[in-house]
């Protein structure tokens, strides 16, 4: 039986994108075993995972260094056949320049590419107007050679208490609404969430849903709508009862982040919000049901960036307080 270990020590939303290098492989090679390297915090994603075999985690905050040596030792112990490194930086190039595998691939943006037996061409493009591939199909270019070229959605794994843990918020027709994110630019702004809160009819409840540094945010949403139908679950629910909640929403309503890829992981309604980030980027929403909504003025300064700022770099964040929340119902 071969072994496949994948190395993805990004983000939330990247380790959800990376779902979907699983599912192909898995759909391709059935006995195959499949381990995962991501980073201590991002773990709850994968617990039930039924195609993954092992995740090794990575904790980066403390003792950085030497947990790194520690893992190298792990994944080498292991004599994989494959390693595939979906990560773009120098960490994971170390990971899997030594780890001992047979073939070891990844993008040529990782400083440490040179040491792998195969580089890919990793493009991310800042024209809106071109034709762009989704992370989800770079990802993918990765295992073309030993699959196909097939798209394969991402795709996350609740377990059954996670469905039962929010039985008891699904008695009545709700939406779920992601208000914050990392990066101040990709966050739709707390007024206009109120806004849209206020639009919503009165007969639907609106769950807030975020992490427990999000809740004071949350809160200030749901102290200042007229809305009487608010719950603000930030910090009340894990990675996977969140995703259970959202599965079921008649629509989630995100930003461009983690939410809006739990949401396509389980095919579920989105509209998303994107700000200073442009889909073409090629992060944007999966699901049968996707609404993307931008500002629909022309402004220069669009897009500022890649993963957003901490404040708008023009001082009038106009791509965000621009769109029309009649545009967003």
């Amino acid at each position: 039986m071969q072994r496949i270990l994948i190395i993805q020590t990004a983000f939330i939303g990247d380790v959800i994108l990376a779902t979907s290098v699983i599912e192909k492989l898995h759909n391709y090679y059935p006995n195959t075993q499949i381990d995962f390297v991501l980073r201590k915090g991002n773990e709850g994603l994968l617990i039930h995972h039924p195609y993954i075999k092992n995740i090794f985690i990575w904790d980066k905050k403390q003792k950085k260094i030497k947990n790194l040596f520690v893992l190298i030792k792990q994944i080498r112990s292991r004599n994989y056949d494959y390693v595939i490194n979906l990560h773009r930086f120098a960490s994971s190039g170390f990971i899997t320049a030594f780890s001992g595998a047979k073939n070891k691939i990844g993008f040529d943006k990782n400083p440490l590419s040179f040491l792998f037996t195969e580089r890919i061409k990793h493009v991310i493009t800042r024209d809106t107007q071109t034709v762009f591939l989704h992370e989800v199909q770079r990802n993918q270019q990765l295992i073309e050679a030993i699959t196909d070229k097939e798209f394969a959605k991402p795709k996350l794994y609740p377990s059954a208490l996670d469905y039962e843990a929010v039985k008891k918020y699904q008695t009545i027709p709700y939406v779920c609404i992601a208000p914050t994110s990392v990066w101040f630019t990709k966050q739709f702004p707390i007024e206009k969430w109120v806004e849209l809160c206020n639009t919503i009819q009165n007969d639907i409840t609106i769950y807030l849903l975020g992490a427990p540094s999000d809740a004071e945010a949350c809160e200030w949403i749901k102290n200042n709508s007229s809305s009487k139908k608010i719950t603000n679950l930030a910090g009340k629910l894990s990675f996977l009862e969140s995703a259970a909640l959202i599965r079921d929403a008649a629509m989630n309503y995100v930003n461009d982040s983690a939410p809006m890829h739990i949401a396509s992981a389980m095919n579920a309604p989105i509209t998303a919000i994107f700000c200073s980030t442009v889909p073409s980027f090629g992060f944007g929403p999966l699901s049968d049901n996707s609404k993307i909504v931008e500002t629909r003025i022309t402004l220069n300064c669009r897009p500022c960036g890649l993963h957003g700022h901490t404040s708008c770099p023009e001082g009038h964040f106009k791509c965000a307080f621009s769109i029309d929340i009649k545009n967003i119902i």
